[in-house]
């Protein structure tokens, strides 16, 4: 299972910290993908990490914005938020993959969590 946390109201150019957390099993063998869901829109992903952190990928619109970062000792991943954008608004997914690579295709993870909302609004 994985669990979401950190959503909330924030107004344009704020920040917010989303961290994704497993339970009943670790993350050190999992890639893990962030992905983002807008009223009326399809799930889009956001980025993803590797198993060992040494990769991350970004999509464009959240490239210098968003960090993504992970402590597997922990079992915990973190999405870092920067210069929030209205159009960030979504609610947020964690997903988990049994893989070594990113990937940026929703089906192909194994494990969801429930999701946090943002909303970015002044």
């Amino acid at each position: 299972q994985l669990v979401e946390s950190g959503g909330g109201l924030v107004q344009p150019v704020g920040s917010l910290n989303l961290s994704c957390e497993a339970s009943g099993f670790r993350l050190n063998y999992y890639s893990i993908g962030w992905f983002r869901q807008a009223p009326g829109k399809g799930r889009e992903y956001v980025g993803a990490v590797i198993p060992s952190g040494g990769k991350v990928n970004y999509i464009d619109s959240v490239k210098g914005r968003f960090v993504l970062s992970r402590d597997n000792a922990k079992s915990t991943v973190t999405l870092q938020m920067k210069s929030l954008k209205p159009e960030d608004t979504a609610v947020y997914y964690c997903a988990a993959r049994f893989e070594p690579y990113n990937d940026y295709i929703p089906d192909n993870y194994d494990y969801w969590g429930q999701g946090t909302q943002v909303t970015v609004a002044s």
